[in-house]
């Protein structure tokens, strides 16, 4: 089916506005996508963040005026339409299209993140068969593939880990693949955790192996050998003293989701607690690991 795309640019003030007003003069579906090439970051618990430039976009069927629905939407909307123009969206397979745009990656020498409907480049690597989707966590961003790829040269072997912000569970279940005896999946988000159960499933990880887990459900009884948080530089900073409460001394942490810019000063709040501390960057991104000290 051919379709027609009403677009419009807006700022975080009207992308909202705009959105509820194509809404009630019919669209099918609306879309906001930025359009400036700005990373949004996690907001506080409660805000939509919208990008500064946004572009709105309304789809209906190819049969309708969009010139006599204009009127409407001026009126639903309150002001003045920004600048918009109305675009042919022609038939295609996008699922199709989407499946195909996803190819095996390699994170390091052992480990490979494959599309669940792809063949594995090499059937003897470690391969991690995941399905895109709600939660972050397919390998193709830096700080998931930096994680994946400090994983894969380490010696996980009976080891507990702790994934702190698990999303899609790519990260602890990477470690069970390679060695490590039990995961303990934790995040805020309820479908992160039904993810994660679901790509280990996919993965064949044994049940009794994996525990996922609100944060307020995790009881601090366990003290891991490894702990992963691929978050954001301000929970991290936030978290530092729960997470360094996780781990036994000795055991390891890698960090990420973590720009460039903030990697020194975080690394620094984290050597209250870490040594042998380490920062590996990729494209903007950084990673630090280190040790738990001894007292």
């Amino acid at each position: 089916m051919t379709w027609l795309q009403l677009r419009l640019d807006a700022d975080p003030d009207s992308a909202t506005a705009l959105e509820d007003a194509l809404m009630e003069i019919g669209a099918s579906a609306v879309t906001m996508e930025d359009d400036a090439d700005q990373p949004l970051y996690e907001p506080p618990r409660g805000e939509t963040p919208v990008w500064t430039h946004t572009r709105v976009t309304g789809l209906f069927p190819a049969d309708t005026d969009i010139a006599a629905l204009l009127p409407a939407l001026e009126a639903f909307y309150g002001n003045a339409l920004p600048t918009h123009r109305v675009e042919i969206l022609e038939d295609r397979d996008w699922i199709r299209e989407w499946m195909d745009s996803y190819h095996p990656l390699q994170c390091g020498e052992r480990l490979w993140v494959c599309p669940s409907w792809r063949e594995p480049v090499d059937a003897n690597a470690v391969n991690i068969l995941l399905d895109p989707g709600l939660a972050f966590g397919t390998g193709t961003h830096p700080t998931t593939w930096l994680c994946l790829q400090w994983l894969d040269s380490q010696d996980l072997t009976g080891k507990t880990v702790i994934d702190y912000g698990c999303g899609s569970g790519i990260l602890g279940i990477a470690a069970l693949l390679l060695g490590a005896d039990s995961l303990i999946a934790i995040d805020n988000d309820p479908q992160a955790l039904s993810a994660t159960a679901d790509n280990a499933q996919r993965n064949g990880i044994d049940p009794a192996r994996l525990r996922c887990l609100l944060p307020e459900q995790f009881d601090n009884s366990v003290h891991a050998d490894v702990l992963l948080a691929n978050i954001l530089a301000a929970p991290l900073l936030q978290l530092a003293p729960r997470l360094a409460g996780l781990v036994k001394p000795g055991a390891q942490i890698c960090l990420s989701g973590i720009l460039d810019s903030q990697g020194d000063s975080l690394q620094q709040h984290y050597a209250s607690w870490f040594e042998q501390m380490q920062l590996t960057t990729r494209e903007e991104w950084v990673r630090i690991t280190g040790t738990k000290v001894a007292h």
